[in-house]
This record gives C-alpha cells, sequence and structure tokens, in this order.
C-alpha cells in the first residue's frame, strides 16, 4: 500500500478509536447518570415514607402502655403509603395497621422490619418485596418510652413499581442516545479527519505520481546515455561522433530533471505566479523559433490575443506542447508534422501521430508513441495555475490534439 493509501485509511481508524473513545466517556457518563436517577427517586420515595414514620410517631403515646388512639384519626390512616405501629422486644403490645393496604406486604416481614429498628434504636430504610412481587421501599423509625428505651418502630411501606418503570424507561432512553451519539461522533470524526487529511493525501497523491513520472522519463535517456558511453569506451574511435549524443541526452535529461521541480514546486506552492500582460501570439511564434525542429514541420497561424499570466511559465507549457509534438506527434518512419493555432487566449497543438488514448488523459498524460507524462502534466499545472484548462483529444482525420486554454482579455 502506497503513503497515500495508508492516509486514506487513517480517517476509518481515526472513526474507530474516537468511537472507542466515546463509548468510554458514555459509559461512564452513563452510568453517573444512572446513579443519579435512582438515588434520587430512592430518595423522593424515602421523603413520602419519612412524612409518614414522623407524623405517626409524634401520635403515638406511652403511659405504661403504648396507646394507638390518636392514629386511628389522623388521614394517614388511610392514605398510600400503608404503615403499621409493631411492637419491638422489650415491649409487647397490639400493633396496629393502617385502614388502606396500598401494596400486599407480608405481616412477618413488617414485624421482623419493626424490632430491629426497636433493636438497633435508630431509622433503617431498604429494599423488599411484595406478595405479589412487586417491589416496595420500606422505612422503620423506632419510637421511645420516657426513659429512652426504643419499644417498638412505625414502618411505612411504599409501591416502588412505578418509579423503578420510569427508571428503566430512563435507561432505555439513555442507552439508545448514547448509541445515536457514538454514531453521530464517529461519522464526524471520520469526516473531519478525511477533510483535515485530504490536502495532505492529494500532495502525497502529487508526489507519487511526480516521482512515477520522473523515473518514466529518465528511463529511456539514462538508458540510452549508458549505451553512448559503454559504445564509445569499446570504440575509442567513434567517441568524436558520440560524445555529441551523449551532450544532447544530458540536455535532455537536464530539462526533465528541470521539469520534476517546477511541477514539485507548483504542487508544493512555492512556485508563485508573476502574472503580467503577454501577447500569446508573439509568446507561441518565439518558442517556435527556438526549439530546434529537425526535419519536423511546423506551422503556426495566430491572431492577436492577450493574456495575464507567468511568461516564464507559459513559455515552458508551450515548450513542452511543441517538444511532445514533435517527439510522439509522428507516423512511424515519417517526420513530424505539427500545426500550431493562437487566437482567443487559446494555444491548440495537433500533430498526424498515433493519437492519444482517451483513458490516459486524466490525470497522467501518455501517447500510444512514448511516455510525455511530465511535459504534460507540468502544461495542466500551469494551466490552471492561471485559471485555465488543458483538454487533450483526437482529430477525427488522425493525430492528437493539445488545446492549452487561458482567460483571454479583450483587445
Amino acid at each position: 500500500m502506497t503513503a497515500a493509501g495508508r492516509l486514506r485509511s487513517l480517517p476509518r481508524w481515526i472513526s474507530v478509536w474516537t468511537g472507542l473513545a466515546g463509548a468510554i466517556g458514555l459509559v461512564v457518563l452513563g452510568t453517573l447518570l444512572v446513579r443519579e436517577d435512582s438515588a434520587r427517586r430512592e430518595a423522593e420515595l424515602d421523603g413520602q415514607l419519612r412524612t409518614v414514620t414522623a407524623s405517626i410517631n409524634r401520635l403515638i403515646r406511652y403511659d405504661g402502655m403504648v396507646t394507638t388512639a390518636a392514629v386511628l384519626r389522623d388521614p394517614l390512616d388511610d392514605e398510600c403509603p400503608q404503615f403499621a405501629v409493631l411492637p419491638g422486644t422489650a415491649v409487647l403490645f397490639s400493633g396496629h395497621f393502617s385502614k388502606r393496604q396500598c401494596v400486599p406486604v407480608d405481616q412477618g416481614l413488617l414485624a421482623g422490619l419493626a424490632r430491629r429498628a426497636a433493636s438497633s434504636g435508630r431509622l433503617i430504610s431498604g429494599w423488599a418485596t411484595a406478595e405479589d412481587g412487586r417491589p416496595i421501599r420500606f422505612e422503620a423509625e423506632p419510637f421511645r418510652q420516657p426513659d429512652g428505651q426504643a419499644i417498638g418502630a412505625v414502618v411505612a411501606v411504599a409501591d416502588a413499581s412505578a418509579a423503578q418503570s420510569a427508571h428503566r424507561r430512563m435507561l432505555a432512553v439513555l442507552a439508545g442516545g448514547c448509541l445515536l451519539l457514538l454514531v453521530l461522533v464517529g461519522v464526524a470524526a471520520r469526516l473531519l479527519a478525511a477533510r483535515a487529511l485530504r490536502p495532505v493525501t492529494a500532495a502525497l497523491e502529487q508526489q507519487e505520481v511526480l516521482l512515477a513520472d520522473a523515473a518514466h522519463d529518465l528511463r529511456t535517456p539514462v538508458a540510452a546515455l549508458r549505451a553512448l558511453a559503454e559504445t564509445a569506451l569499446l570504440n575509442p574511435g567513434h567517441q568524436a561522433e558520440l560524445l555529441p549524443r551523449a551532450v544532447d541526452l544530458a540536455q535532455r535529461m537536464g530539462t526533465i530533471v528541470d521539469g520534476v521541480l517546477i511541477r514539485a514546486r507548483l504542487a508544493a506552492g512555492v512556485q508563485t505566479l508573476e502574472p503580467e500582460p503577454v501577447w500569446l501570439d508573439q509568446l507561441v511564434s518565439a518558442v517556435v523559433e527556438e526549439t530546434p525542429a529537425g526535419n519536423a514541420r511546423v506551422t503556426v497561424t495566430s491572431a492577436p490575443s492577450r493574456v495575464t499570466a507567468d511568461a516564464a511559465l507559459m513559455r515552458r507549457a508551450v515548450g513542452n506542447l511543441l517538444d511532445n509534438a514533435l517527439r510522439h506527434g509522428k507516423a512511424p518512419g515519417q517526420a513530424a508534422e505539427v500545426h500550431i493555432t493562437v487566437a482567443g487566449g487559446r494555444v491548440i497543438v495537433a500533430d498526424h501521430g498515433p493519437g492519444v488514448d482517451p483513458e490516459l488523459t486524466r490525470e497522467r498524460f501518455h501517447s500510444t508513441g512514448g511516455s510525455s507524462g511530465l511535459g504534460l502534466s507540468i502544461v495542466r499545472w500551469v494551466a490552471e495555475a492561471h485559471g485555465g484548462a488543458l483538454r487533450v483529444y483526437n482529430a477525427d482525420e488522425g493525430g492528437a490534439i493539445f488545446e492549452l486554454a487561458l482567460p483571454a482579455e479583450d483587445g
């Protein structure tokens, strides 16, 4: 996997790790919320029970025996939560149960709670189960004789099924909300990571394409230069003939290296444009005159066309188009024929070669007659840097057409 490929997979891993971290955080937060809700509902039940036990405890009288007559007249005797006044172990008396039974509770359970509270001399509370299986919350508050000895307790009981049902609903909502939030966090993390890494990924992809283009374009001249050097070593008498060819290959390699550096600077944003008014027709004519054509035939048809562009970059772009046409735009065994048209901010270079494979013109450029990837990719970079485009297509009568289009100025 390439570096760009590994970088493209990074958002997925960021999403996974963010999801795990979010899950841990949500579990901790959820646990705290569950405990808080449980404690709040328990406190609400305890508050209701304490109101009953405290009120009934004040109505109990002891004058040698426990009297609950006042309890019978209190409205709490016919309301929920239900209660019972029961003896401990020190003094025995007939107990009292509230008139209204809100939840069926075993009387033995209530008597045991009363004995525990009286024996400990302090209020006790907790959870139990009613006879019909419903959860109940209880509280037992001891009452005392004048010498301070606890002789019994008021035991109040409340049905906790509604509170526990509400707690379970809260748990379901919390779990669903946490799951939804976890999904949203994971998706958002992946999208943000992908967006943040997109420029870096694009830069790595450009670097990989750049290296591939440079290696492809340098392979042939390096091999040819090595062959010339080996031939010159084996045939000293032909060195005078071979050395100029070696120099030409070295110059070609230097041009390729310069192109690599320019494209790398463009990709990194180091190469800045120096725009100025440029007469495109004059620039193209100058490039054609300076470019050795050999036995190739190059014709130019132009009309005055002015653009705002970096003149040095435009000269290299036009030079790359012409060099590509001279090298690859010819039929086997024939001299190249190239026609250049300049008008309206456009430079159109047409040749009579084998044409261009349409599937290979999107990112890197190759002609069927050989490699032209690096030079044409620089042309595309120059065009896009000036707000233009490079279009490549095949002519109906044969040959390739390269159109460098730039925004033209009026006048």
